[in-house]
């Protein structure tokens, strides 16, 4: 049933209850027998073991077990004890992926722990969990909703709704019907919601839904109904991994089989084909990857943006769309007096004053009376009001020219009020003029009689009007005079304004309260919340990066498209309402989304059905959030980005992101930084990748040249974790490129190896592997010109120096090893010193010697094998050079 749009009588007939005395407790625990505990439910995500069980369950992991059985085998112990303790590495992928699924746990902690209800005639207070459909509750400022109800009485009644709808503003309820098909909850008038906070006033409600039956359950549902996607980077390493695997176990069984086939030793062959295995898969891979994610989570903390699920950093750098929402991430979250039109402008024709314009007298008269009808507070000195945060905004505008509610109220003492009335849209109070002295000095004479003031709704304020302006200027309000004022509200609330209307005048009778008033109208005062000063650029930013800015609110369309228009977010598709999206099907949401970048009056599923339509259309989605509404969109979309200052913990717990700040900026800056880690990664792979292609053709190429095994499993494993590890962890800490946020984001259908980097890695593969072997061939051929060098530790100390001079050419894949900046990467060059010194270790200490089955090296030895890190270095800066230049040239080529 559609309780807003029933009347009170027959949501009680509907409901089988009587306000007067609610339900017996023999009705209302039958009732809760049948529709269960007014409780959310929590139906569990994965158990830590099958986290566990897959990350060793992986495709690279396996081969790597295989290995580590197969040397066992043969009785190579050390080879097989360290190849499994690299595969314990793995389990760094657990800490990775496993987060405990808390949102539904801070979704209960919405729950209400008592409440006040009536049952059998009775006021009493029960648990909130025994609350069930029928129960007649009574609720008052402070107090949080313990379920959806239905108001049939409400005195100056205001709650706060921002944790289903995202507006800032407390909405005014009331108990009267409405009307009108698909309302919004943020315009259901008559309603209240589980979860939110009575902020004003009290009633008397009736219970509609408890549970998951309520708007907060079905939110948990929905939550519950989404199911972790994965990052395109655990897409494209998943698949790079599968490919590397086959590819591995293809290579080993056909090195197996060719050397049986010469008549090699079974053993031996075994050995080389677990070597080949192991040197063909990036064993630090996952360190790498999730240390090199840490790091960079670490420093998008520093930029006010924390990171709760470690993917996510690498999705920020693929992100194609940014749905935002508008209050506190592009706005202030705070309303603000932005134009101030006193009855000058408003006769005149003239545009009204911007706030922080020299004010006149009528503007101080507009400012001193909005300071007056006002319950908030602001003191002189103090850095914050406190109280509504309209009337605090107009406390904070008064305060620009030196007028304080306190000092002008010992002048103008309050003697009476009628309290701001949601039927009657308007605030009245009453001063006394005794200060003949002060009352002059503005304008108005004293002789005892006493100052009435109003604020409200235009409407309703000029009501009571009979003259508009102050002192000299002051005239009768005639047709045409109400005519000019109402075009100039009508134009300030199409941009998106908050408009309210400001009045006074001298009351000689005894009681200011009773009767019609004849008040002078003194002007409008616009508010609105303002866009923060740094989100038209962050949003210009995002456009330059080929990222589509969408907003999606809960506010008004007309304010949606005013702070759209502000920030430079497009708004050529027009605002498309929640409404409008309900009455479309799949098709026509696709079409919707693919076009329109403004959404008002949206519900949670709304938001969840933009973010799925923008996912089905191939776009990277990332999603901004504050309230338990925004939760199932902020775990669908590939990153959710939670408000950390106003959000709400089912939000922060939804969300694989948060923003301390809660700035869209922040969130630009965070996709840079995702650029830069993803750009790092993709380097890192290219760099294992075509380093164990080196290895590869070294083990494979050299016994066909008449050489035996060139290198056991735990040199591999040791070249591996040295270069792929060190090294890896030093190219993670890269700086941005210099044209990272003019390019366009990662397609999100890209392999990690496109034709262009396949070509790299290969050459590079080729390179090292080419020189590697020409260098140790040398040694093992003309042995008796060098007696004190072993080839075998030649070609194993060339592997690590051909990865040292990659490492150093692959900081970037555009500019050259100068243009990054020699010490902009300290990091990777304290890794390469630890390289030299380590390998060194191996080579020159006897103690390491039985382990690695090396023997010192001589001049001749060392010096050769740095040629390969010298030549690799060459080779890869001459075609990045020659890469760029064609670019260049093309791009030139085609230009107009």
């Amino acid at each position: 049933m559609d309780w807003h749009l029933a009347g009170i009588d027959a949501v009680l007939t509907g409901l089988g209850s009587d306000p007067a005395t609610g339900l017996s407790s023999a009705e209302a625990a039958k009732r809760l027998a049948i529709q269960g505990r007014n409780e959310l439910l929590d139906r569990g995500g994965p158990p830590p073991w099958r986290i566990l069980w897959e990350q060793f369950t992986s495709t690279m992991a396996l081969i790597l077990i295989a290995a580590a059985c197969l040397a066992a085998l043969v009785g190579s112990f050390r080879d097989s004890l360290a190849i499994l303790a690299i595969v314990s590495l793995f389990a760094l992928g657990f800490f990775q992926e496993y987060r405990a699924e808390r949102a539904m746990a801070a979704l209960k902690r919405l729950a209400v722990p008592t409440v006040r209800v009536r049952r059998d005639g009775r006021l009493s207070e029960i648990p909130a969990g025994e609350l069930v459909a029928g129960d007649v509750v009574l609720v008052e400022a402070g107090n949080m909703v313990a379920a959806d109800c239905r108001v049939i009485e409400a005195f100056s009644l205001r709650a706060q709704e921002a944790l289903l709808t995202g507006e800032a503003e407390p909405v005014e309820k009331s108990a009267a019907a409405l009307s009108g098909e698909n309302l919004p909850l943020g315009d259901r008038g008559n309603m209240l919601y589980m979860g939110t906070t009575i902020s004003q006033g009290r009633a008397t409600a009736v219970v509609v839904a408890t549970g998951m039956a309520t708007e907060l359950g079905r939110i948990a549902g929905l939550m519950q109904q989404v199911r972790q996607q994965w990052t395109p980077l655990q897409r494209r390493l998943a698949q790079l991994g599968k490919g590397l695997a086959v590819l591995s176990v293809a290579i080993a069984a056909l090195i197996f089989v060719l050397g049986l086939l010469r008549g090699e030793d079974l053993t031996l062959m075994l050995m080389t084909a677990v070597s080949v295995a192991v040197a063909a898969i990036p064993e630090g891979l996952p360190a790498v990857v999730t240390i090199t994610l840490a790091m960079g989570a670490q420093r998008m903390l520093r930029r006010k943006a924390l990171i709760r699920r470690l993917p996510a950093v690498e999705t920020l750098g693929s992100v194609t769309v940014i749905c935002t929402d508008k209050t506190g991430t592009l706005t202030e979250n705070r309303m603000t007096v932005t134009e101030i039109a006193p009855a000058g402008c408003l006769l005149n024709g003239t545009p009204p004053l911007s706030q922080g314009e020299e004010a006149t007298d009528d503007v101080r008269r507009l400012l001193m009376a909005a300071a007056l009808c006002n319950d908030a507070v602001l003191k002189r000195g103090a850095e914050n009001a406190l109280g509504d945060p309209t009337e605090t905004a107009l406390l904070v505008a008064a305060s620009g020219e030196g007028l304080y509610r306190p000092e002008l109220e010992e002048h103008l003492p309050r003697v009476a009020e009628n309290p701001f009335d949601a039927g009657l849209k308007r605030m009245v109070t009453v001063h006394d003029l005794a200060d003949a002295a002060f009352a002059a000095s503005i304008g108005l004479r004293g002789d005892n009689q006493r100052l009435v003031v109003c604020k409200g709704a235009l409407d309703s304020v000029m009501s009571l009007c009979d003259r508009i302006g102050s002192g000299a200027g002051e005239r009768s309000l005639g047709v045409a005079e109400r005519r000019a004022v109402e075009q100039a509200a009508d134009r300030l609330a199409g941009q998106g304004r908050r408009v309210l209307a400001v009045a006074w005048g001298i009351e000689d009778g005894a009681d200011g309260m009773v009767g019609a008033y004849h008040l002078s109208l003194l002007g409008l005062v616009a508010l609105m919340d303002p866009p923060r000063a740094e989100a038209r650029d962050a949003v210009a930013r995002c456009i330059d990066a080929g990222i589509r800015p969408v907003m999606i609110t809960g506010d008004h369309p007309l304010t949606a498209r005013a702070i759209a228009r502000e920030v430079g977010i497009d708004g050529g598709g027009g605002v498309v309402t929640g409404a409008e999206l309900d009455r479309l099907d799949a098709d026509g949401v696709a079409s919707v989304v693919a076009d329109c970048s403004l959404f008002a009056r949206v519900a949670p599923e709304h938001k969840l059905m933009i973010v799925e339509a923008l996912q089905q259309g191939g776009q990277v989605v990332a999603m901004t959030g504050d309230g338990a509404n925004d939760a199932p969109a902020l775990k669908r979309a590939d990153i959710g980005v939670a408000m950390g200052a106003a959000g709400t913990d089912v939000a922060r717990e939804a969300g694989d992101m948060v923003l301390l700040d809660d700035n869209f900026a922040t969130i630009v800056s965070s996709v840079e930084e995702g650029r830069t880690i993803y750009d790092n990664i993709r380097k890192f792979i290219v760099f294992s990748v075509s380093g164990n292609l080196g290895k590869v053709l070294a083990v494979l190429a050299l016994p066909f040249l008449g050489l035996p095994n060139p290198l056991t499993p735990l040199q591999i494993l040791w070249l591996n974790l040295l270069t792929d590890g060190l090294l890896g962890l030093g190219m993670g800490m890269e700086r941005a490129e210099p044209d990272i946020m003019q390019r366009p984001p990662v397609p999100p259908a890209a392999r990690i190896f496109d034709r262009p980097t396949l070509w790299r890695a290969t050459l590079t593969g080729l390179v090292i592997g080419a020189t590697a072997i020409s260098v140790a061939w040398y040694f093992w051929r003309y042995q008796y010109l060098h007696p004190a060098e072993n080839w075998q530790t030649v070609l194993f100390t060339c592997l690590a120096s051909a990865q040292v001079g990659q490492a150093m050419a692959l900081r970037s894949f555009r500019h050259s090893f100068l243009r990054m900046g020699l010490f902009t990467n300290p990091v990777l060059m304290a890794m390469a010193m630890s390289v030299v010194l380590l390998q060194g270790a191996v080579v020159c200490l006897p103690v390491l010697h039985p382990w690695f089955r090396t023997v010192p090296l001589s001049g001749h030895g060392l010096v050769a094998a740095l040629v390969p890190g010298v030549v690799v270095f060459a080779v890869l800066e001459v075609a990045k050079s020659l890469t760029t230049n064609k670019a260049a040239e093309n791009q030139t080529n085609t230009a107009p």
